[in-house]
């Protein structure tokens, strides 16, 4: 299921952990604290404690959200200059741009 992976994480080496974390799960960065891409609830899970035990006690918060096709279908992404972010590219049901 397309799995999209945002968070806020003040340190910056952590940051970057949670980011080659998401690249080895083979996500797509999106934004600056965004990733997207396909995962099945086993791998989901297994991101969810590598992102949790790479957090510890620090501060920081991260979203792991599953979305169905259905509200993929409803997504509405604006893009205006600079750099296509990935997420058109994802399959025929995908956000309408702006």
């Amino acid at each position: 299921m397309r799995t999209l992976v945002v968070y806020d994480i003040p340190d910056d080496r952590l940051r970057t952990k949670i980011f080659e974390a998401c690249k080895d799960y083979g996500l797509t960065h999106i934004q600056y604290s965004a990733f997207l891409g396909d995962l099945n609830q086993n791998r989901r899970q297994e991101l969810g404690l590598r992102l949790r035990r790479t957090l510890g006690d620090n501060e920081g918060k991260i979203l792991i959200c599953p979305v169905c096709d259905k509200d993929w279908a409803l997504v509405l992404e604006i893009v205006v200059g600079g750099k296509e972010t990935g997420t058109e590219a994802k399959g025929p049901a995908g956000p309408l741009i702006y």
